[in-house]
């Protein structure tokens, strides 16, 4: 453990810092829990809906978004360990429906693959297939014929699509539903009373509802039910932490043995990384969850975000340190880098890097090359050149289209192909673009850790 760690916990200092922050940022109600000396500590502040006021306490649950995707990992690792699949097996082999609008990637791509988001399947595609149990069979079926971001193994691009199919291997390998597998093999042996997946489960609970500016959004969730394995689990913080706890050594608090500790060794490894290293603050990607590496320190986490709502995972093996915060806003990152800085300085020994910015003095860099528009699933990106100056615009388009106005930013240079844009929408924070190449050389747009081909010069 580093030395410079502290093994108690000041709960009125950190209930303070959350106030502050959370007031500061104009976040309407936040949830914090935090493991710590193998004790876990639950804070709340504000308030769960503007309109109505009601207090958010530490008991409120929130939609998880992207974190999903850690508790749909630790299924498959679960299935892999008892040798009921092996990762490295294409997923055609274990799901005979499984099919890409390339042929030769069908035949190779895996499950570890598709847990390391290098699999090259999409993110954004959007498809309602029901209510009924079979509805992640059909999402998958609908899933066919949507384009790949890259081919499989070529880069990471961050991927929905992927955690769906292995959602959907959980249900063929389980005989279960993929929501009735999390619960029997994941939530009732961690004793987490207070996660689900379903709308409906929720309805007993404090429950949070999000918020787009300082107003309520329009829905409280956007998501149909076939998103759970990449984004639909609904917890209170603290249950979020009582997860995370297990993915240090396997076992649950009372010592129930869940997952071997090799087997969750195996998902805090790197497998794969990443151009994008600053949307995240990660190196890369394990099997299910980003791994970073703070100066030396190492750490695995998590984000997540749904309609107005955003969450944030972060564990430190090392310190014993885990902590999640959830919010009811869907601009909280300076919130989140601000708290976060600070828990893992004094609670994990961990320098964090400066947030990602450009230089005072920007570099001088041949932008030309990077000009032309830019095409992955639900997602348009124009990149346009204007004396020596990139101009990058992000527009929803397929099953996204209209869901949010473009993204419209000036690009300045970090580096040669790094870029950071500022856009109001998102407050003073940067944005990172990079531009790179397939090993075909055909060039590409990494924006949110997705990748997007360029299919031609700007319009």
């Amino acid at each position: 453990m580093p030395n410079s760690v502290r093994t108690t916990f000041d709960k009125a200092h950190w209930q303070s810092r959350l106030d502050d922050l959370r007031s500061e940022h104009g976040v309407p109600g936040a949830t914090l829990a935090v493991l710590v000396n193998d004790e876990i500590h639950e804070l709340a502040g504000g308030i769960l809906h503007r309109g109505t006021g009601v207090e958010a306490t530490t008991d409120s649950v929130f939609q998880l978004g992207s974190i999903a995707k850690v508790y749909t990992a630790a299924l498959v690792l679960g299935l892999a360990e008892e040798g009921r699949l092996d990762l490295d097996t294409p997923v055609v082999e274990v799901l005979p429906e499984f099919a890409t609008v390339d042929p030769a990637a069908t035949k190779t791509i895996t499950a570890r693959q598709l847990l390391s988001h290098t699999g090259g399947l999409t993110c954004d595609f959007m498809e309602d297939t029901g209510r009924g149990d079979d509805c992640l069979a059909k999402y998958v079926e609908a899933a066919r014929g949507v384009a790949l971001d890259c081919p499989p193994g070529t880069t990471a691009s961050y991927s929905s699509v992927g955690y769906a199919v292995l959602g959907r291997i959980v249900e063929v390998l389980t005989g279960l539903t993929w929501d009735d597998a999390l619960r029997e093999r994941i939530v009732t042996p961690l004793g987490l009373t207070e996660t689900m997946t379903l709308p409906e489960e929720a309805l007993r609970f404090r429950v949070a509802m999000g918020h787009l500016g300082q107003e309520p959004t329009a829905a409280w969730d956007l998501l149909p039910r076939n998103a759970g394995p990449y984004g639909r689990v609904l917890a209170t913080a603290g249950d979020v932490v009582r997860f995370a706890r297990m993915l240090l050594d396997g076992k649950a608090a009372d010592g129930t043995r869940v997952l071997a500790a090799e087997t969750v060794a195996e998902m805090r490894r790197r497998e794969a990384e990443v151009p994008d290293k600053w949307t995240l603050g990660s190196e890369g990607w394990g099997l299910g969850v980003s791994v970073h590496d703070w100066n030396g320190v190492q750490g695995f986490g998590h984000n997540g975000s749904s309609i107005g709502q955003r969450s944030y995972l972060r564990v430190v093996p090392e310190a014993g340190l885990a902590f999640a915060l959830l919010t009811n806003s869907g601009t909280t990152d300076r919130l989140y880098m601000e708290l976060a800085r600070e828990l893992l300085g004094e609670l994990g020994g961990v320098q964090v890097p400066a947030d990602f910015a450009p230089p005072a003095t920007p570099p001088s860099v041949d932008v030309g090359p990077f000009a032309g528009t830019y095409r992955r699933e639900g997602v348009i990106i124009t990149v346009t050149e204007t004396e020596g100056k990139l101009r990058f615009v992000y527009e929803f388009a397929d099953g996204l289209e209209g869901i949010a106005p473009p993204i419209e930013a000036d690009l300045v240079p970090v580096s040669e192909n790094v870029f950071a844009g500022m856009n109001p929408t998102f407050g003073d924070d940067w944005m990172p673009v990079l531009f790179t190449k397939l090993p075909d050389g055909t060039g590409c747009c990494h924006t949110s850790m997705r990748v997007a081909p360029k299919i031609g010069a700007a319009g």
